[in-house]
């Protein structure tokens, strides 16, 4: 007959506790560092990765009390249902992330130290090279909103100083106001120096012009 109470409720070992922490914990920090000084999200990459490491030990102590048990394990099923976990995830680079670190906290919770330090050394050098594929990439496609308050009237001219700079353009509101017009528009943008062009032409027809630049990447053009 097999032990069911043995396969039911497995031993943890301590030590092996204790070095798993403490690897998952390294590894989270120096992922922090790295993502710190890489990453491209545009948002406060410092204060998002604060939760890194409380993330890795968290997965990782979830996986090591229901892997010693299976009753346990149904346990957290039923009450992970009846909780709903809420974040607003601005970029797509800080969804990869916090998977690579709920991934090493897994290694982490499973036992695997060697694992875990196998795989860091190889996915770090991985992140590093497409980081700086990333950055030497010859141009990329910026949608945005393009606002232009001017004193000139003529939408006709202003819109026909802007089209020769961008591949997209499409008006999609004018206000008229008592000093000039504010436009707006969808465009695409192919780096700083297409938006300087774009500037001049528009301080061409107005010196006193303002122009304002706003990227929303979720356009559909």
């Amino acid at each position: 007959m097999p032990d069911f109470e043995k396969y039911f409720n497995l031993e943890i070992h301590l030590g092996s506790f204790v070095l798993n922490l403490l690897i998952t914990a390294i590894i989270a920090y120096l992922i922090k560092l790295f993502y710190i000084k890489y990453g491209r999200a545009i948002s406060d990459r410092r204060k998002f990765s604060n939760n890194f490491i409380p993330l890795a030990i968290g997965t990782l102590l979830i996986i090591t009390v229901i892997k010693s048990s299976v009753a346990l394990s149904l346990g957290l099923v039923g009450a992970l249902s009846i909780v709903r976990f809420r974040s607003a995830i601005k970029d797509p680079e800080e969804l990869t992330m916090l998977f690579l670190i709920i991934g090493f906290g897994l290694m982490g919770g499973a036992d695997k130290p060697v694992l875990s330090l196998l795989s860091f050394a190889l996915v770090l050098p991985i992140f590093y090279f497409n980081s700086l594929m990333s950055k030497n990439k010859g141009t990329v496609t910026n949608k945005a909103f393009l606002n232009v308050s001017t004193k000139n009237k003529n939408v006709t001219a202003i819109t026909a100083s802007i089209e020769p700079h961008t591949s997209y353009l499409e008006i999609k509101r004018v206000d008229s106001v008592q000093n000039g017009i504010n436009a707006s528009f969808y465009c695409t943008i192919d780096g700083p120096a297409q938006l300087q062009k774009i500037i001049e032409a528009v301080n061409n027809e107005d010196p006193e012009a303002t122009v304002s630049f706003v990227e929303q990447p979720d356009l559909l053009l």
